[in-house]
Parts: C-alpha cells; sequence; structure tokens
C-alpha cells in the first residue's frame, strides 16, 4: 500500500467520523453510531471512497487491542469479586445459554451445526463500548443494573477468546479429535502467555514505574503504556492468539498496580484514535443495497436478538436473586450484537458462514447498535412498565426487596483533588464523616497516606476526564480541588464543571488575584488563601497588642 494514500484514506474516514459523530452527539446520541454511519458511506457498498479498507481494518484491529487494554485496567481481581455472583455467574451462563438458544433457532430454520454454532457464538456477545459509554454519561454504571451489565460484559469480553477459539475449530477441515487438539495446544500457549505476562507486570513493572524519572518526566510512562498495551498484543499474536486476549490480559494484570488509573488516562486518547478507526472499519462492511432489498429480514433478525437476548438475560439474572425490574433493565441494555460479533465473523466468513448470511449477521449487528443507545437510556423504564402490566395480568409477582431498594441508593461520595498539605488537612477534618471519601494525586506516597487514612487513593493527573470518571466524578456530592497552582486548579474545576454539571466545587486560590477566575471557571466556593493568612497574621498582631482575636480570626 502507498504509504501517503493509506494516509489520505485514513484522514477521510477519522474526518468523515468526526462530523458524523458531533451530528450523533448533537442528537444526543452515541457517536459510535457515527462511526459506522461514515464507514457505511465511505465503504466499497457505498461511494467505494476508501481504496485501502483492508489496510484500515488491519489498524483498526488495534483499536479493538487497545480497547480491551483499556477495559481490562478497570477491573482488578478485587474489583472481579466485588461485582458478585450475580453478575459473573450470570455472564458466564448468559454466553453459554445464549449460544445455544440461539444456536437451536438457527438449526430449526435448517442451518448446519457448525453454521448454527458459530451464530450462537455471535449473538452471544454484547457491544461494551456502547453500552458502558452510555451508561456512564447517564451516571448509571453504579446502579444495580449497571453494575449487572458491567459484570456480564466483562464475561463476555473473557469468553471472546475462546469463542474464537470454537468458531476458527469449527471452520476447520479436520475430525473433532483434531478440533479438541488445537484448542488443547491454543490453551496451552494462552497460560505460557499470561504465567509470562504475571511474571512481567508483577516483578519488572512496579520497579520500572516507581523510578524517579518516570515520576518527573509524564512523557516516559505514556511512552511504557503504549509499549505495554500494543507489545502485549503483538506478544499475543505471536503465541498464535487473539491480539484482544494478550491487551486484556495485561490491562487486569496491570488494574493492580497503583499507576492503573493514570495509565488509562494517558494511552485515552490513542485508544480514542484507533476505536474510531475500528468502528468506521466495521462500518465499511455494511451493504446498504443489500440492507433495504432484504429489510424484512434484517428486522426479524433485530426483533430476534434484541427481544430474545433481553428476555434470557432476565430469566438468568432473576434466577440469581435479582428483582424482575432490575434484571429486565440489564437484559435491555445488552440486548444487541456487540463489536466483537464482527470479529467472529470475519472469522468464520467463507468456511462456516456463507457470503449471504454475513451481510445478513453485518446488518442486523450494525441496527442493534444503532438501536443500543436508546435501548440503554430507555431500559429501567421499559423494565418498569413491562414488570407492572405483567404483574397486574398475574403472570409474575414483583415485589422490590428493601435490600435492593438500600442497594439502589448510592451513598454520597466525595473527592479531594492534591493531597499535599492543604488537602491532607481536608481529609483529617471530614475522616470519619463519610465512608466514600476519594483522593486524587500524582504523587504515589500520597496515595499511600490517603489509604492510610481509610480513603479511596487513585495516582493520576486530575486534568484528564478519565481520571476524574473513574473517581466516580459523575455521582460525587462535592469536590474539593486543593491544587496549588492556579493554572492548573483553573483548569481542573473547567473540567469537572463540563462533564459533571450538577457537582458542587470547592476550589482553593492560592493567590487573591486568581478568585474571580475560579468563579468565573464553575467553582461554587472559593477559599481566598492570602485572605486567610492575612486574618490569621492580623489576630496574632491583636494578641501582641493586648486585644481579643476572635473578630478577625477565620
Amino acid at each position: 500500500m502507498d504509504l501517503w494514500a493509506g494516509l489520505f484514506d485514513i484522514l477521510i474516514l477519522l474526518g468523515t467520523a468526526l462530523v458524523f459523530g458531533v451530528v450523533c452527539e448533537r442528537l444526543r446520541q452515541s457517536p459510535i453510531l457515527g462511526y459506522l454511519a461514515a464507514g457505511t458511506l465511505l465503504g466499497p457498498n457505498a461511494l467505494e471512497a476508501i481504496s485501502s479498507a483492508k489496510e484500515v481494518s488491519s489498524l483498526a484491529e488495534l483499536g479493538v487491542a487497545l480497547l480491551l487494554f483499556t477495559i481490562g485496567l478497570e477491573f482488578s481481581w478485587s474489583r472481579l469479586k466485588s461485582l458478585g455472583g450475580a453478575a459473573l455467574g450470570g455472564g458466564a451462563a448468559q454466553v453459554g445459554i445464549t449460544l445455544g438458544v440461539a444456536a437451536g433457532i438457527a438449526a430449526i430454520f435448517g442451518l448446519g451445526w457448525q453454521t448454527s454454532v458459530a451464530l450462537g457464538a455471535i449473538v452471544a456477545l454484547s457491544s461494551t463500548a456502547c453500552v458502558l459509554r452510555v451508561l456512564i454519561s447517564r451516571a448509571e454504571l453504579e446502579s444495580v443494573h449497571g453494575r449487572h451489565a458491567l459484570g456480564i460484559l466483562l464475561m463476555q469480553d473473557i469468553a471472546l477468546v475462546p469463542l474464537v477459539l470454537l468458531v476458527t475449530a469449527i471452520g476447520g477441515s479436520g475430525s473433532l479429535g483434531q478440533m479438541g487438539l488445537d484448542i488443547f495446544k491454543t490453551l496451552a500457549w494462552a497460560g505460557v502467555l499470561i504465567f509470562v505476562m504475571y511474571i512481567l507486570f508483577n516483578r519488572v513493572m512496579p520497579r520500572v514505574m516507581d523510578l524517579p524519572s518516570l515520576q518527573r518526566n509524564r512523557d516516559f510512562p505514556i511512552l511504557l503504556t503504549s509499549v505495554t498495551g500494543l507489545g502485549s498484543a503483538w506478544g499475543a499474536h505471536q503465541f498464535g492468539l487473539s491480539p484482544a486476549l494478550g491487551a486484556f490480559v495485561a490491562g487486569m494484570l496491570l488494574a493492580e498496580s497503583p499507576f492503573a488509573t493514570q495509565i488509562r488516562a494517558d494511552i485515552a486518547s490513542l485508544r480514542t484514535l484507533l476505536v474510531t478507526l475500528f468502528f468506521s472499519a466495521i462500518g465499511m462492511l455494511g451493504d446498504p443495497v443489500w440492507f433495504v432489498q432484504n429489510l424484512p429480514l434484517v428486522l426479524a433478525a433485530v426483533a430476534t436478538i434484541i427481544v430474545g437476548k433481553a428476555i434470557l438475560i432476565w430469566i438468568i439474572l432473576h434466577r440469581f436473586g435479582l428483582s424482575h425490574t432490575n434484571a429486565l433493565a440489564t437484559g435491555i441494555c445488552l440486548g444487541q450484537a456487540g463489536e466483537f460479533s464482527f470479529v467472529l465473523a470475519e472469522v468464520g466468513r467463507g468456511t462456516v458462514i456463507s457470503e449471504g448470511l454475513f451481510a445478513l449477521v453485518i446488518s442486523a449487528t450494525i441496527t442493534t447498535l444503532f438501536l443500543s443507545p436508546y435501548l440503554v437510556a430507555l431500559a429501567p423504564r421499559i423494565s418498569l412498565a413491562c414488570v407492572n402490566t405483567l404483574s397486574k395480568m398475574g403472570l409474575i409477582t414483583a415485589p422490590t426487596s428493601q435490600a435492593e431498594k438500600a442497594q439502589e441508593a448510592h451513598e454520597d461520595h466525595y473527592i479531594i483533588i492534591g493531597f499535599g498539605p492543604a488537602g491532607e488537612a481536608v481529609a483529617q477534618k471530614v475522616q470519619g464523616l463519610s465512608k466514600c471519601v476519594a483522593v486524587i494525586d500524582l504523587n504515589p506516597n500520597s496515595k499511600s497516606r490517603a489509604n492510610q487514612l481509610g480513603f479511596i487513593g487513585h495516582i493520576g493527573d486530575a486534568m484528564h476526564a478519565d481520571v476524574l470518571e473513574h473517581a466516580g466524578i459523575s455521582t460525587a456530592k462535592a469536590v474539593v480541588v486543593t491544587i496549588p497552582d492556579p493554572a492548573a486548579a483553573r483548569s481542573i474545576v473547567a473540567l469537572i464543571r463540563s462533564i459533571a454539571p450538577e457537582v458542587h466545587i470547592i476550589a482553593r486560590a492560592r493567590y487573591h488575584r486568581f478568585l474571580a477566575e475560579l468563579q468565573q471557571g464553575g467553582a461554587h466556593e472559593v477559599v481566598d488563601e492570602e485572605r486567610l493568612v492575612g486574618m490569621r497574621l492580623a489576630a496574632q498582631l491583636r494578641r501582641r497588642m493586648g486585644q481579643p482575636a476572635s473578630e478577625t480570626s477565620a
């Protein structure tokens, strides 16, 4: 491929994705829909504006790897356990049962068992990127249905690799014994890869991240993080495994590191670029003409996927103890095929999936992704209406337990940004008043001090939206910004106001002349440090003059 021709194609694709993404954002929809539309419009089945579609798709695979790398960073083993048996067990059950039911339906329509199993695997997955983005933007990730959607999505991401192996195996020409041997070899190599990565990330990486040079220069951690994420994907590819598996395992292993929050923020820009390419490349697979000509078939497939997955997840999670309302809301959120469904479809294309069936899978998957933002946003209301209707008809009994009501009620939490002397003084004064206080600071020692005081420490730069969102800025009761640097404090206040308009901000003004800027930037209360110092000095002077100091003391 000519370098500049390929670069021009990427620029066209990203530029069109930007325009369509902005339009979708203005319409209060997920930008992912715009990226898909851009790829479909420019792809080989529409305007044919991209001449190097294959090369762009190869580059977009890196976006999948980095996406799974950042997802892995969210899920340390401790957080996995905190999601509970309903989320994790329900997620594992959902993948297996959905695969089986979908395969059974496909077999009823006369498809072979290999094709039926491949379709079941494709339908079993939901969209991690789309669902989590909407849940986070609506501050519903910590709701009951949000947490269980998160757990099921995680189990689906973990199941991706076995499903790829399964579709690859049934697409081969060997016997069942040969398929089993191939799967065993692949799992063995996966075990070797995980062992190597465990040693690297638990023995080598912590010492590297603690080097003073990496803490002084912000460029080095960014480079190290990029090498780690992309290198893990490359290593998995060299072992004959899915690059997404290597990136995901690397993220999970690094999630135990105190630097996980900042690592995620460091690669956010690169991930955004590559993930945008990935969704645009997916859109290029769409065929608008075929879609219109086969609209009834596509709509039937879409309805089957959405309704079928919602009902299956509803039944599974209710068996795990969730109320009907929350179980159905979770099912509606996950009632779509996911971005990794395209990966499975590509694996089976030409072997167990014919070109006609491939076009149906792509069209139905893209359509469900277009509907996903609406499904996630309306899930609580739709589930409540359905459950109330069925309850009135006497088909189900749907009491809401007091325990679940308590689980729905979010405990107020607070955030302290900056943990120098001022931040630590704030923390000591509020210690014991709330069980949920998060501290954000770039210094690893500050995280240790925060943990000693019983707070949740995050190592990260609060001028990155990802760091603030990871600390729970969207649902915080109040935020205290203690950063002494006026420019940094002003930027942080403005960023908080843009992503969490309702949160109450208390900021520190190091110098009096920056008081108005912080107030105009969005801080509700600003503590004027110079004025407080003046008042304190005046109090000391009055004592020396034999006068009471109470009138001027801070």
